[in-house]
Order: structure tokens, then C-alpha cells, then sequence
């Protein structure tokens, strides 16, 4: 049997010793890209070269930064490729179009509280499974944040949100990506308000 399309999507914990962290605000070396705190300054995402590359991908960024949302953003990337790890075959797909971005809660509480990322990425994820049907997944990975904006640094948590799309060439995928994108902006505005 071949399968056309579905939204897979799933989420783990990664708060191992060698497992990624991220520190906020982030700069990196040299002259090279850094924090932009999109929160409150929704004008630097022109200084964003992924965002500026890929339309939808700006888009998601000002929606999960807007005042309205418990949300904010630290990193981001978007990717196309040819490679395919062995569970992706079941889509059948030559091409893969992928993004990551790195989503903070913006509330103090929220960003120290593991219980709250634990709730959200379950939520977020079966409303993905329930979503319309796509040849896509989405990853969302509960990692250790060190929140150095505060007059005392803090640990806390953050969500790493993989996603890919996946088609018979790099358009298609692309499509799919994009609207698996818009799919999960939904998810997460109805994920974050309480039951």
C-alpha cells in the first residue's frame, strides 16, 4: 500500500549532558548573525537571511513573535535536500524541504517550568495528528535553555520544532513544508490557550 499523505508528528525530551542548549540572547562568532529579539522588535526581522529566503518562513516567525502570542523565537534555518533517512521512505519522496526555529515561551513561568513544556508539546502534537492529511512531520524537542537576560542568569527550557516536507521535487516539497507550517502556527495558538 502507498501513502499518499499525513502529518506525522511527535516530540521528545532532550536534557542530556551532551544534549543541545541554547543561550539567550545568543551572538555568533565574529561578525557573524545574532539574537534578534522579535518580540518587541518585529522590524529587525530583515536582518533574518532565512527569513528573508523563504516567505512563509518570515511569516511564522511574525506570527509566533506578535504581542497577542504567549510566544517568542531565538533561531531559526530553512533547508532543501535530496537525502532521506530510512523511515522517511514511506513517503516515497525525492526531495525533502526542512526548517528548524527554536520557540521560547514568553512568560517568566512558563520559560522555567518543564511541566509546562511537557503539556504543550503533548497538546501540540495530537492536534498535528488530527490535522489535515500531509506529506510532512514535526519534531518538537524539550531542551535546557540558560536565560542570561536576567540579573541573575537562569535555566530554564525551550522547544527545538523541526520540520520537513516531503515531494517529488524541491517545489512540491517546499509546498507541502509551507503548508504544514501554517498548520502548526494553528496547533500552537490553540495548544497554548488553556482547556
Amino acid at each position: 500500500m502507498v501513502y499518499d499523505a499525513w502529518v506525522e508528528a511527535d516530540f521528545a525530551v532532550e536534557l542530556g549532558v551532551d544534549d543541545d542548549t541554547l543561550e539567550l540572547p545568543w551572538a555568533a562568532h565574529g561578525n557573524g548573525p545574532g539574537y534578534c529579539d522579535l518580540k518587541h522588535h518585529p522590524e529587525l526581522l530583515s536582518r533574518i537571511e532565512e527569513a528573508n529566503r523563504v516567505d512563509e518562513l518570515g511569516e511564522f516567525l511574525l506570527a509566533v513573535n506578535s504581542p497577542a502570542s504567549p510566544f517568542e523565537t531565538a533561531k531559526c534555518d530553512a533547508w532543501s535536500t535530496t537525502e532521506m533517512k530510512t523511515e522517511e521512505e514511506i513517503f516515497h519522496a525525492t526531495h525533502k524541504f526542512g526548517s528548524y526555529v527554536d520557540i521560547l515561551f514568553s512568560g517568566e513561568q512558563k520559560a522555567f517550568s518543564f511541566p509546562h513544556h511537557e503539556q504543550f508539546a503533548k497538546r501540540l502534537t495530537q492536534l498535528l495528528r488530527k490535522a489535515p492529511e500531509i506529506s510532512a512531520t514535526a519534531e518538537f524537542l524539550i531542551r535546557r535553555c540558560h536565560y542570561l537576560r536576567q540579573a541573575e542568569p537562569r535555566e530554564g527550557f525551550y522547544l527545538t520544532f523541526y520540520l520537513f516536507g516531503f515531494g517529488q521535487d524541491e517545489a512540491q516539497a517546499q509546498r507541502r513544508w509551507a503548508i504544514a507550517l501554517k498548520l502548526v502556527e494553528n496547533a500552537m495558538r490553540q495548544a497554548a490557550r488553556p482547556e
